[in-house]
């Protein structure tokens, strides 16, 4: 997931670094921005992958892209639940109070997304509104424009997300 994301960025003329998710936050004050990747861990896992939580203080831009939607809602106080039932391939996104956001300027209201997630986020961190849905996922994007920080629960590097160049631009 990540290598893809990069490259992704990296196409868009965007200088991308990856680096490990324990990285201090005080090694990353030079980045504009950063984005937490997708993966296969439950946040509730023991040894799952996470991230130095004062990044989350940093005033940097941030995007989580699946498990890092997640990870997000989970360090800032946000409800991840395990899903009832997974949501793996083709889903069909419906932006919400999204109009207007940063995240989906340009972007159409109703899209075709990928998802591969079982858990979910099921209540957002303060501050956070939810942007977008599927029929199976009620939180499939958030954002914090005072913040500056996005998350989504879908794949925005695979070409199976139609308007995913376009959000990953935003």
């Amino acid at each position: 997931y990540t290598h893809l994301i990069a490259r992704k960025v990296r196409e868009l003329g965007v200088y991308a670094e990856v680096r490990a998710s324990e990285t201090p936050a005080a090694e990353l004050t030079h980045a504009r921005g950063v984005i937490i990747s997708g993966g296969p861990s439950s946040v509730y896992e023991e040894g799952s992958p996470t991230i130095d939580p004062a990044l989350l203080r940093s005033g940097q831009a941030m995007l989580g892209i699946c498990y890092g939607q997640q990870l997000m809602s989970y360090l800032l106080d946000g409800e991840v639940r395990k899903g009832d039932k997974g949501e793996y391939g083709i889903a069909h996104l419906e932006l919400g109070a999204s109009n207007g956001n940063p995240l989906f300027a340009g972007v159409k209201d109703s899209q075709q997304v990928w998802m591969s997630h079982r858990d979910t986020v099921y209540r957002p961190p303060s501050g956070f509104s939810v942007l977008a849905s599927t029929s199976t996922c009620a939180v499939a994007a958030i954002g914090n424009p005072e913040t500056r920080q996005y998350a989504v629960q879908f794949h925005t590097e695979v070409v199976h997300t139609h308007e995913g160049r376009k959000i990953l631009h935003n």
